[in-house]
């Protein structure tokens, strides 16, 4: 492996404290508020530095929420398991009532990921159901979802699901969007027209039991991206966790294979560096690559879930019962 020299280090800024709580679902709001959405119906607010933790249920459940998504400042959040809850979250702490958008009753439903490509469409996926991944859209700003019909979609292989790893099994580059999948494969589903068609392409990425596969995927323009994951199983093996694509999904080449990292639940690229630079997290450590996604180097051993960047300096890092404000400092 080509070494990198330490050009970068991180900076715990501020860590804000979630007792009994798994975050995994975080996002940045356009005016710079950190959102969170987790375990036990949790979710909640940071604000200048302030946290606000609220919480819901309904009827006789308490949603774990895994997914979480802004249309402009307005928040929306999926429970995993059956019944699937998608809420339109009150403003935390107000009083006010959560909006019940959309439920779904199936003994297999399980949703991973959601995210908005713009003002008007919306996506969820979860895992297959009757041969085919979950696949929620919405085109009227978050009001109204519906799902894909199997008819519409491509066959899923036994044993191929989705991670609810940390809310980035779903990737967007204006019109387009990209699903990774694992388990006894893994693939990126894409689509070209907003969610309308979809089409399959294998990945090089570990596969085959129960917990390989991709977790995390992130896209720096219409052509190149990343898929991160790896076998939960074996955290620290090396082997096929980690591709790359030039060609907007279609085609997948192995990186620093054989090479840390390993397990990783999340990827994103550094905003603002044209695709070069990248940070990944997971309960192993915060790796990043200045190159790409070719090399990598170790950050810090402290473990997370999820991530984002408020922008090129400025992160968000999440895990149980903590959200953390981090720093990247460019030396």
């Amino acid at each position: 492996m080509k070494a990198q020299s330490p050009s970068v280090q991180l900076i715990f800024e501020k860590s804000f404290l979630l007792p009994g709580t798994s975050i995994r679902a975080i996002e940045i709001d356009e005016t710079s508020n950190v959102w969170f959405a987790g375990s036990n119906g949790k979710f909640g607010k940071i604000t200048e530095g302030e946290l606000t933790i609220d919480s819901l249920s309904y009827k006789e459940t308490v949603p774990s929420f895994r997914s979480l998504a802004l249309r402009k400042n307005e928040a929306y959040a999926l429970s995993i398991e059956n019944p699937a809850l998608l809420f339109k979250l009150p403003e935390p702490g107000s009083g006010e009532s959560p909006e019940l958008i959309y439920k779904e009753e199936h003994e297999d439903v399980f949703y991973d990921s959601m995210t908005f490509l713009n003002t008007k469409v919306g996506i969820a996926m979860g895992d297959p159901i009757q041969g085919c991944l979950s696949i929620l859209i919405s085109r009227d700003g978050g009001r109204s979802w519906k799902k894909k019909s199997c008819l519409e979609l491509p066959t899923t292989f036994e044993g191929e699901a989705g991670f609810a790893a940390s809310d980035t099994n779903i990737a967007s580059w204006g019109d387009l969007i990209w699903i990774g999948t694992g388990g006894k494969k893994a693939r990126v589903f894409a689509s070209t027209d907003m969610g309308e068609s979809w089409t399959a392409f294998d990945t090089p990425i570990i596969q085959g039991g129960t917990m390989t596969g991709i977790y995390s995927l992130d896209f720096a323009d219409a052509l190149n991206g990343i898929a991160m994951g790896g076998n939960w199983e074996k955290k620290g093996d090396f082997t096929s966790t980690k591709a790359i694509t030039e060609n907007g999904g279609k085609t997948w080449s192995l990186v620093s294979n054989g090479d840390l990292p390993g397990y990783i639940s999340c990827v994103q690229y550094v905003p603002e560096t044209g695709g070069k630079e990248l940070l990944a997290c997971s309960t192993e450590g915060i790796y990043y690559s200045k190159d790409k996604g070719r090399n990598w180097i170790k950050l810090s051993d402290k473990g997370f879930y999820s991530l984002r960047f408020a922008d090129e300096e400025n992160l968000w890092l999440s895990k149980n019962n903590e959200i953390v404000k981090v720093a990247l400092k460019h030396n």
